[in-house]
């Protein structure tokens, strides 16, 4: 079994501003700030192994992940417009593998609810999901790829009105029914009903839509974030699309902070088995104001 040696890690995360750490206080009608906040999180990981002469052997690596996090929120009397963005891109290198992505993701979601009651409000909301670049699947044995999924092919947009009930800003939910359509190009396995002999390139199904988020501080320095979206179509409600981000980052230090992050996906359009993902990250980070 080879053994690698790292030559270099550079973590470098630059938040703007750097509060997630704090307990957001519940509602206060006569505390509340009206108009635009607006708060961004960009981070830039980079790892990079190499070799020369090395007689223990190992293969050269250099791998990078960037990551955009943002949030923005128009607060009124009656109303609460949150609008959250987040994109993702890495790749990875190994030897002579050439540049493979690990990393893909545009997700944005806005919100736009109307103040009923302290808890429970009605909503409407727009998701959009899709990447930048084509992903592959690989066969090492073979040298061979394989293309899945490409630049906003698909996409998927979602639409939902419903009711949400909020218990400060710790616990989130809402429930509605919604109308999804996803979009495709050449690769149609997400769009196509292999029962016609059309290949359809767009899919539109109506269903329940249900998005629960959660945002606990364990402690001064420990905060878990924790997202899952479900989809039920009318047509097979027991066919229910899962998709679940969880996230622990603990604050080490002024300048040092680590994190956890399981990304979880069950969609049998796609494949019959759960989808995993597991990323962490241990660097420094500065915030600029």
């Amino acid at each position: 079994m080879k053994k690698y040696v790292v030559a270099a890690i550079l973590f470098v995360a630059i938040a703007i501003p750097l509060d997630g750490f704090a307990q957001q206080k519940a509602d206060d009608k006569d505390t509340i700030k009206h108009g635009w906040t607006h708060s961004l999180i960009s981070t830039l990981n980079l790892s990079q192994v190499s070799y020369t002469n090395w007689a223990a052997g190992g293969a050269n690596a250099l791998a990078y992940n960037l990551l955009i996090d943002g949030r923005s929120i128009d607060e009124q009397v009656n109303t609460n417009w949150t609008t959250n963005y987040k994109f993702s891109y890495g790749q990875a290198r190994l030897a002579n593998l050439g540049l493979r992505k690990t990393d893909d993701k545009i997700d944005l979601e806005s919100i736009l609810a109307y103040k009923m009651s302290e808890h429970y409000d009605p909503y409407a909301s727009v998701t959009f999901k899709s990447q930048f670049t084509t992903s592959f699947v690989y066969d090492d044995v073979a040298g061979t790829k394989t293309a899945v999924s490409g630049f906003l092919d698909p996409a998927i947009a979602t639409e939902a009105v419903g009711m949400s009930y909020r218990h400060a800003a710790s616990f989130q939910t809402r429930l509605g029914v919604a109308l999804r359509e996803t979009f495709t190009n050449h690769y149609n396995v997400y769009t196509d009903d292999p029962s016609t002999p059309q290949i359809e390139k767009s899919k539109i199904e109506g269903g329940l839509e249900s998005v629960t988020q959660v945002e606990l501080a364990l402690d001064d320095n420990i905060l878990f974030k924790s997202k899952l979206e479900l989809f039920a179509p009318f047509k097979t409600m027991d066919v229910i699309t899962v998709r679940s981000d969880n996230v622990l980052a603990m604050k080490v230090n002024k300048y040092i902070v680590s994190s956890l992050g399981v990304q979880l996906i069950n969609d049998r359009v796609v494949t019959p088995r759960t989808q995993i993902k597991e990323v962490l990250a241990l660097g420094l980070t500065y915030a600029i104001f």
